[in-house]
């Protein structure tokens, strides 16, 4: 089913640090209370757990507890569900997104760059494939936290003589020292790629003391602000129109000329 609009719930919060079911919990009551006719609901980086090092003690398996409580989510809400959680696949442990959808179908992707200022890079693998997820019409490229800081890596390219996707997605974890960052990157991301950007950071104090001020928000492709989250808990909410997206690609279609590169070497 293609839609010209794309209902999307941005979930900024706290959360329980290292403690999945409380996580868990108190998401769920959020989300059982959203507006009507969400179509894309988007949670934080390792939203069951904070931003950990940790891997081991929290990792899970796919379609354990924690898909298994999204997949219920989804059904209920008949909305696309996502953020990132830790998984182990094959003793490897993963800062993976899950991408899961109302009828039970999960994809992932996994975070390309890790965030070595914290040993991310020493404790996770790497994610090798650039994925772009189709819902409703729409084509979003999901990310997560320090990819927003490779613009290669997101780079909209040009594929059958058209865009690759009309959405970047950005789950986060980026602390309060650094907020001025995701600011500015996150509405470039929209700007170079000429397509709308949504990013979702959480608030509050992790378990090593580290904050974080939200800042959640979505900008079109013109770089104009749909949405910012200050520094509380909220659900924020934007209607994406795919139309206006592609009559002004076509009015400005600065992406005929855009450089062509080859990912193929990462």
């Amino acid at each position: 089913m293609i839609s010209n609009s794309l209902k999307v719930a941005l979930v900024q919060t706290d959360l329980y640090w290292k403690d999945k079911t409380a996580n868990m919990a108190m998401l769920e009551e959020k989300l059982l209370n959203l507006q009507s006719g969400i179509d894309l609901i988007v949670l934080p980086e390792m939203f069951t757990t904070g931003f950990t090092m940790d891997a081991k003690e929290v990792a899970e398996p796919m379609n354990f507890t924690t898909t298994k409580w999204m997949k219920q989510i989804a059904a209920q809400t008949q909305a696309m569900i996502t953020g990132s959680i830790v998984i182990e696949e094959k003793g490897n442990y993963y800062n993976r997104l899950l991408w899961v959808s109302p009828d039970g179908k999960v994809d992932f992707y996994d975070k390309r760059h890790l965030f070595r200022m914290a040993d991310e890079d020493a404790h996770y693998e790497m994610g090798k494939e650039r994925k772009v997820f189709e819902w409703k019409g729409w084509r979003i490229m999901p990310q997560i936290c320090y990819d927003l800081r490779f613009p290669v890596w997101s780079r909209n390219k040009v594929k059958d003589g058209e865009m690759e996707y009309d959405i970047v997605l950005y789950v986060a974890s980026w602390p309060s020292p650094r907020i001025s960052a995701w600011d500015i990157l996150l509405k470039a991301r929209s700007v170079e790629n000429l397509s709308h950007s949504i990013g979702v950071n959480r608030i509050g104090t992790d378990g090593n003391g580290i904050s974080y001020s939200g800042h959640s928000a979505v900008y079109n492709f013109k770089g104009e602000t749909l949405v910012f989250a200050e520094t509380k808990e909220e659900i924020s909410y934007v209607d994406l129109d795919l139309i206006s997206l592609q009559e002004y690609r076509m009015k400005f279609p600065a992406w005929m000329d855009a450089d062509g590169f080859d990912l193929s070497g990462f």
